[in-house]
């Protein structure tokens, strides 16, 4: 099977719980990388890590899961201290160190999945828009924005950076929190409608507890999210972006004018993704065994 590469930042999530401070590997592109990878998909994370314990764990935590690891060596492994809210959503605050080696796509490569704060943080995001630009033609790109203001607050910045690697993608999922934040004067429509403008074949919304919107040039969509108890949302978008991305590699050809039956089983499984890690505690994603009988067919 053909590796996927996820280019992004692993870091250890440092988390305030009642029951006291607890750390773990995290950053969404890693946590990306490891939700493809338990869905059965080959994965390499291209990403930046110290020598030191917190590098030890991350690696030890993505190759649990068969994740490859491909690391720009850097001072300190950068950390995410999250605080839990009584509502079980999370607040970060970074410590981060982004630098990148200019990074090998090989020829067979299937997807290039990019995000996150690696994917506008400097000087480290310029190699990744490289890598997308001098990637194989054949290889689909997907996208995650996954905003942090309180790392990069200029907004006209950060949609400058965003924009030509909009320009580049197949596939584009922001959160609501994201849109509101790029956008704050569009709709969900309308913030779909701009993505689709840049070329992406297909983009999503994701709503919280709401479920998801998802368009292609053919058909919008909005799905409703499995009803769970919520534990917490850590890791939850990056969760359906796996499940997103495993359905689209698993129809064999790029997501283009996909109808509304397509984009309904797209979104049912990255939904059943998201909901099995809310419903415990952690950045947890579900192995391909856990998945509902009635989504697992769409990632074979």
């Amino acid at each position: 099977m053909d590796t996927v590469i996820v280019i992004g930042e692993a870091l250890v999530d440092v988390v305030d719980r009642p029951e006291g401070r607890v750390e773990h590997p995290g950053g969404s592109p890693m946590n990306v990388a490891v939700g493809l990878a338990r869905l059965g998909r080959s994965a390499r994370l291209v990403c930046a890590l110290g020598d030191d314990d917190r590098g030890a764990s991350i690696r030890a935590h993505v190759g649990a899961s068969d994740v490859e690891v491909d690391a720009t060596a850097i001072d300190r492994t950068s950390t995410a201290v999250a605080t839990i809210g009584e509502d079980g959503g999370a607040s970060y605050e970074f410590d981060l160190d982004w630098r990148l080696d200019p990074v090998h796509v090989p020829a067979a490569t299937p997807l290039v999945h990019v995000g996150s704060i690696g994917a506008v943080l400097e000087p480290g995001a310029r190699a990744v828009l490289e890598a997308l630009r001098v990637r194989p033609t054949d290889a689909l790109v997907s996208v995650d924005p996954n905003v942090r203001p309180s790392i990069t607050p200029d907004r006209d910045a950060v949609l400058a950076t965003l924009e030509p690697l909009f320009a580049e993608a197949d596939v584009v999922k922001l959160s609501d929190e994201d849109a509101a934040w790029l956008w704050p004067d569009r709709s969900v429509d309308q913030v779909l409608d701009g993505l689709l403008a840049y070329g992406t074949a297909l983009a999503a919304v994701t709503l919280g507890g709401a479920g998801c919107a998802m368009a292609s040039t053919r058909a919008r969509i909005t799905v409703p999210a499995p009803r769970v108890e919520v534990a917490d949302t850590i890791g939850a978008g990056d969760s359906f972006m796996a499940g997103l991305l495993a359905s689209v590699l698993a129809r064999g050809s790029a997501p283009t004018a996909l109808d509304a039956d397509e984009l309904g089983r797209l979104a049912s499984l990255a939904l059943a993704c998201a909901a099995i890690t809310v419903s415990r505690p952690g950045a947890d994603p579900p192995t391909r065994a856990e998945l509902p009988t009635g989504v697992v067919s769409d990632v074979d």
